[in-house]
């Protein structure tokens, strides 16, 4: 098994809603971008959400976009083995400092964990800190997870409405943190 790691997050000092994912799948990795599998539906439902259309998108616009909405991104694994792209076949994972992370972020109220498995693994590793956010568990927009449609996929999706509100007129560059696996 080959030993993946994770990108750094995308988070700035607005960041209202942060999505947690599991760890970047084959395809992420061979583009380096978040979300890079032609079927997940990431892209999509937060577009949905957000009123933007995030697909048609060059990548760095698509991140600056969820920026602008207080939307952050990473990821609960820092590193880990595993084949293929399968939460399922994560083996001996090292987990993100998700704490040392959201207590640089002043204004995070919500915390969206993209999957099973990333809600799992995040939940374990912050602990009590979680207590102080709104938790949302979201099904997986990974296509490994195909018992959902879109649809109602983007009924659940939905309640990050809640955090992101209208586009920021004149937003920052986004802040690219790079915090050590534990």
């Amino acid at each position: 098994m080959s030993l993946k790691r994770c990108f750094a997050p995308v988070v700035d000092a607005h960041t209202r809603v942060l999505v947690l994912g599991s760890l970047p799948g084959e395809a992420s990795l061979a583009h380096q971008q978040y979300y890079a599998h032609k079927q997940n539906r990431f892209w999509h439902l937060v577009g949905e959400v957000i009123g933007a259309d995030l697909p048609a998108l060059a990548y760095d616009a698509r991140l600056q976009t969820l920026l602008d909405h207080r939307i952050g991104l990473w990821d609960v694994v820092a590193q880990a083995r595993r084949e293929g792209s399968l939460d399922g076949n994560i083996r001996d994972h090292a987990g993100n400092d998700l704490i040392a992370l959201i207590e640089g972020l002043p204004v995070l109220e919500a915390i969206a964990f993209n999957g099973g498995t990333a809600a799992r693994i995040g939940e374990r590793i912050l602990g009590p800190h979680a207590a102080r956010f709104r938790i949302l568990r979201m099904p997986s927009s990974s296509p490994a997870y195909a018992s959902m449609n879109f649809a109602a996929k983007l009924v659940a999706w939905r309640a990050l409405g809640e955090f992101v509100g209208e586009p920021r007129a004149s937003a920052p560059k986004r802040k690219r943190a790079a915090i050590a696996p534990r």
